[in-house]
């Protein structure tokens, strides 16, 4: 019947606007009818055991879920569901007579703009990843909580999944003994982490973080549609698929990023989402998960070979699923940690600093003005920048830097630390850690931080409120660094690149392994 109906579908005469013309895009669970302006999806009537859309009464329910789920971050993509009445040979969309069936109406457009297709061009920028991380956290922020008592979310739920990829790919893989080798290391790390990490993934339950999500965040689910990213098509129809735990849902996008080679953008993107969301605790978790969604991957990409018989297919598949286990085995990798701090008056490029460390080693950037804003989200200026707002900082930038050091990540502390107090206390928690503790000593002249500051003051896009006189304060009263500082320390001009490249270089003969 579906297929008759799409064909019958395709009559301009049917559709309250202009057609400009039919195109039909097929998947193994829809067809989406493209018009011109609007594309609508008409569902399979079938049951793959993850999802069922076997009846007119479960399409019509996943239309309506399909529906309320995307336009919270795509509103104006998702437009109505509508009833296709009369019969498959002679529908009409709407009408008064018997429902055959349920279309999904969307704004139609070009596939040019996906993500995916925008990266193969050359095109994908860091601003879209940012954008994409504020995209995720409103999304998330904003997403219904799964209940307590719910079956979701627990960590048996978790790991349930995790080990079933395994028990799939094994036979699969039939005498490949290295592939099968390395499966029971990946196996055998898996289970040793969900043992570490079972008591955090029951925390995070109990502190709401198991949401109703997107469950499918990738490139190619992410759009710009006049000039705005748009994140689309998330899983409506399997809700263990979506009622997962936020920092799942970000691994997913992270992983996917990886996997085309964009590691720095991956680490980007993950500190964008952090600074955002503050769920600094997801953190140890995200290798946990981002293994999980590459071998999700990998066992998806071997379901073609017990039916492929030609042996170049055949290693073309088995290329593949070894390019998504490798990747999964690389987040079993013990990484390097360090602390380090910058130094220096605002606007002198500290952030700039900081955001290089985050996209070649993976640390952690914070920001004090982001957190001393989290911290007293409704404190006017004077008090926010008062003597005891900003010893509660510090302090707090202290306690999330020694939660990340433990969670495995190395961490950048972004802020002016102009005394000593401040950068002893920060030394100490690098110390209780047992990693290098470093000072990124930023400088630039008057005349370039004076420029940096006016235009960023024009954007009115960063977190600081810092003004000139803000900065000539700061100088009088800045603590040099002292003798016994200088070791861990090492000068950047901000203002010349070089400089800040040798910064990266230094510490990477260091610590090789980053």
């Amino acid at each position: 019947m579906s297929q008759s109906l799409i064909e019958a579908l395709q009559n301009p005469a049917l559709y309250p606007h202009p057609v400009a013309g039919f195109e039909v895009i097929e998947t193994h669970i829809s067809w989406v009818l493209l018009t011109g302006d609007y594309a609508y999806k008409l569902k399979k009537p079938v049951d793959f055991g993850f999802l069922d859309f076997s009846s007119r009464e479960a399409r019509e329910h996943f239309c309506h879920e399909e529906l309320r789920l995307n336009q919270r971050s795509a509103r104006d993509l998702y437009l109505e569901v509508l009833p296709v009445t009369g019969s498959p040979e002679a529908p009409q969309l709407g009408g008064d007579g018997p429902v055959v069936d349920h279309l999904l109406k969307m704004r139609q457009f070009p596939q040019s703009g996906l993500l995916s297709n925008v990266l193969a061009r050359g095109e994908l920028t860091p601003a879209h990843i940012d954008t994409l991380a504020q995209r995720i956290a409103e999304l998330h922020a904003q997403a219904a909580r799964v209940p307590a008592g719910h079956a979701l979310g627990s960590a048996e739920a978790v790991m349930a999944p995790v080990r079933q990829n395994f028990e799939q790919i094994r036979p699969l893989l039939g005498e490949e003994t290295a592939d099968l080798a390395q499966l029971q290391h990946l196996e055998a790390w898996a289970e040793d982490t969900f043992a570490r990490l079972a008591p955090l993934l029951e925390q995070r339950k109990a502190d709401g973080f198991i949401r109703e999500c997107h469950g499918d965040i990738h490139l190619a689910n992410v759009t710009l549609i006049d000039g705005e990213v748009v994140l689309f098509d998330c899983i409506e129809f399997n809700e263990p698929f979506r009622l997962i735990d936020v920092i799942s849902d970000a691994a997913f996008l992270a992983m996917d990023l990886e996997d085309r080679g964009l590691k720095a953008l991956s680490r980007r993107f993950i500190n964008a989402y952090l600074e955002l969301s503050g769920d600094y605790a997801g953190l140890a978790l995200l290798p946990f998960y981002k293994a999980y969604r590459a071998m999700v991957r990998a066992k998806i990409s071997l379901f073609r070979l017990g039916q492929e018989q030609d042996p170049v297919e055949r290693a073309m598949i088995l290329r593949q699923y070894r390019n998504y286990a490798a990747l999964a085995e690389s987040y079993s990798a013990i990484p390097s940690r360090f602390l380090a701090i910058t130094h220096g008056v605002s606007a002198v490029g500290k952030s700039h600093v900081a955001l290089r460390l985050v996209e070649a080693f993976g640390a952690v950037r914070l920001r004090s003005d982001v957190e001393r804003k989290r911290l007293f989200p409704a404190a006017g200026e004077a008090e926010l920048y008062g003597a005891e707002a900003s010893q509660q900082t510090y302090a707090q930038l202290h306690r999330l830097a020694a939660g990340i050091l433990r969670a495995g990540f190395p961490v950048v502390l972004d802020a002016t630390y102009l005394k000593h107090a401040q950068r002893l206390a920060a030394q100490a928690v690098a110390e209780d850690s047992g990693v290098p503790f470093l000072i990124l000593d930023c400088q630039a002249p008057q005349t370039v931080i004076a420029a940096w500051l006016a235009e960023r003051q024009a954007e009115g896009r960063d977190p600081s409120d810092a003004t000139l006189a803000v900065i000539q304060a700061q100088e009088a009263g800045r603590e040099p660094l002292r003798d016994e500082e200088l070791p861990h320390s090492g000068r950047i001009d901000t203002h010349d690149a070089a400089s800040l490249n040798g910064l990266v270089e230094r510490i990477r003969q260091q610590l090789p392994e980053l």
